[in-house]
């Protein structure tokens, strides 16, 4: 990926065959498709690139067992073709960016036999929905195989588990890795580039679209001939900057993820907390050195503010220790994140966690804007080969087919399950960093390491408590275009995710090296630095983790 200073150059009042406006998941994924298919294309994303939904899912590449559930309960065709895309879907996530993705088996406790006989029979329907594109298959795990297996499940009442298998994912570092390969392939992809208005023509038609620079105020147009609105909860803002007439279809529902230590539930396996008091499921999964544990659903507005309550951590956590031996309280809560789930509305009042999670592509009839709504991660790719697809016909053009089914990301050529010994032998670097490094950029990890050859000091960790390197603040400005020291520690780097805390450790040195990079002043290093602790603190307090007044390690910044 260029510097965004070279982007910016590059794509102000250019013209391109496709503006596709929204770095998320299913952004980055019409526009990779798009450039793949010859059509030249330009990215836009108001904010940084993965920065609102992309970023907090629950890092689960998968069917979706409640969607199941409800299609068989409810004889919800909607609810099967979603389930059977992504099953579909799933297995080309993993394959396509094996660094980033992995199958994982999940477990579900269950206390009595009618319990293993439902959830095994519905399991084995999953099975089938997934036919050759299946992991392995769902199976019965013993009263003391469950127990080998999650330790730390309370053994009171229980008669075993019904185990299956779906997959796991880093929801940023995948969006990354997608934009990444995008530019390779010849894209042009800019992020805090806000679109303000569309221009027409004499038809009323779209040709071109107003973008200003949120880090400079510059203000530029970009020329093209077919636009995709791929924003995710904020579809209707564009749809309604096009077509001021057009009705609203979105309903954002808020889903809330904490972080615990991993000795919660040590283990390779996640678990499946089938059934929750508002009719919902939960997991609790290993991730990244930490236990994922989510999410709730919540109706709100693109004005709401997203943050995780102390009120959210009891929800979570009265659920997951009706299923532990010893109860988690919330002060093991090292971390959380709140984000909202595009679902398109369908004329009804239904609750936000009764719609399908089924996308829709609308193109609009007076200005030509094609918008891509709703959907999930697993399916993001299907999403883009269905939207590029009216793209084409837009544009009067033959339809063909989409090359991204098939295409590995950037990071996958020549990775390994055992690359990261490579790393440790040439680089001399700790297993525990060599297999991050791997497991955040693959084989791009070598780029990073070359770095820190060239300055030494960059070798030396960000803080003491994480695996990540200072050369990687330096590779995120230069080849991922981090321009924030929250782009850094939480999309490219993750360690906000795994601790709030030490993520306030660590803004000072991040800071004092982006800004080196990037050209800022040591004052201005020092209070972006300060912001962002700032911004952690209020979360921290949101969470009723912190008192008003605690400082949590703000006294470094002095």
């Amino acid at each position: 990926m260029k510097s965004r200073s070279a982007a910016l150059r590059n794509i102000a009042d250019k013209a391109f065959d496709v503006c596709v406006i929204g770095g998320g998941a299913t952004g980055s994924g019409c526009a990779l498709d798009s450039q793949l298919r010859g059509l030249t294309t330009v990215l836009l994303d108001a904010a940084d690139f993965s920065g609102a939904t992309s970023s907090a899912s629950t890092k689960i590449v998968h069917g979706g067992v409640r969607y199941l559930e409800e299609a068989v309960r409810n004889l919800d065709l909607k609810q099967f073709r979603v389930v059977d895309r992504a099953l579909h879907e799933r297995i080309r996530m993993l394959n396509n960016a094996a660094y980033l993705a992995r199958p994982m088996e999940f477990v579900v406790p269950c206390f009595s036999w009618l319990d293993v006989a439902y959830f095994a029979a519905g399991l084995k329907i999953y099975d089938w929905l997934a036919r050759g594109a299946r992991l392995f298959p769902s199976r019965f795990l013993s009263r003391a195989e469950t127990l080998r297996r999650v330790a730390t499940l309370s053994a009171n009442h229980l008669v075993g588990s019904v185990a299956y298998a779906d997959g796991q994912f880093d929801d940023a570092r995948y969006n990354i890795a997608l934009i990444q390969t995008f530019a390779e392939a010849g894209g042009e992809a800019l992020n805090y580039a806000r679109v303000t208005a569309f221009e027409k023509s004499r038809d009323a038609k779209l040709v071109a679209c107003q973008v200003e620079d949120h880090l400079t105020h510059e203000k530029f147009t970009v020329r093209a001939r077919a636009f995709v609105n791929a924003t995710g909860p904020f579809a209707d803002t564009i749809r309604q900057l096009a077509t001021p007439s057009a009705p609203p279809r979105m309903r954002l529902s808020k889903g809330v993820h904490i972080f615990l230590p991993l000795e919660v539930m040590p283990g390779d396996d996640a678990m499946l907390i089938p059934k929750t008091e508002d009719g919902r499921v939960l997991f609790a999964i290993p991730w990244n050195g930490r236990l994922l544990v989510g999410t709730t659903e919540q109706e709100v507005t693109i004005h709401d503010e997203l943050y995780v309550t102390k009120e959210e951590i009891a929800y979570l956590l009265r659920h997951l220790n009706r299923y532990l031996a010893t109860p988690v309280t919330p002060d093991l809560v090292v971390s959380g994140i709140a984000g909202a789930r595009p679902l398109v509305s369908r004329g009804d009042s239904r609750d936000t966690k009764k719609l399908a999670r089924d996308h829709e592509l609308e193109v609009d009839s007076q200005s030509g804007l094609i918008s891509i709504m709703g959907g999930k991660w697993t399916t993001y790719r299907a999403m883009a080969e269905h939207t590029v697809d009216a793209v084409q016909k837009h544009l009067g053009v033959i339809v063909t087919a989409s090359l991204t089914r098939d295409r590995p990301l950037i990071g996958s050529e020549g990775f390994t399950s055992d690359y990261w010994k490579k790393l440790v032998s040439e680089y001399h670097v700790p297993e525990a960093t060599a297999r991050y490094l791997a497991g955040k950029v693959g084989t791009a990890a070598a780029r990073v390491l070359e770095l820190a050859k060239e300055d030494p000091e960059l070798a030396a960790p960000i803080v003491p408590d994480f695996p990540a390197v200072r050369a990687q603040v330096i590779h995120s400005a230069r080849a991922e275009m981090a321009m924030t020291i929250e782009d850094v520690l939480f999309r490219r780097l993750g360690l906000q995710l795994y601790s709030w805390r030490s993520a306030i450790r660590a803004a000072p040195v991040v800071g004092s090296l982006l800004g080196r990079e990037l050209g800022w002043s040591a004052g201005k290093s020092r209070a972006a630095a300060c912001e962002y602790a700032e911004k952690i603190n209020r979360l921290l307090m949101h969470a009723g983790l912190a008192q008003e007044h605690d400082s949590t390690g703000t006294s470094d910044f002095a």
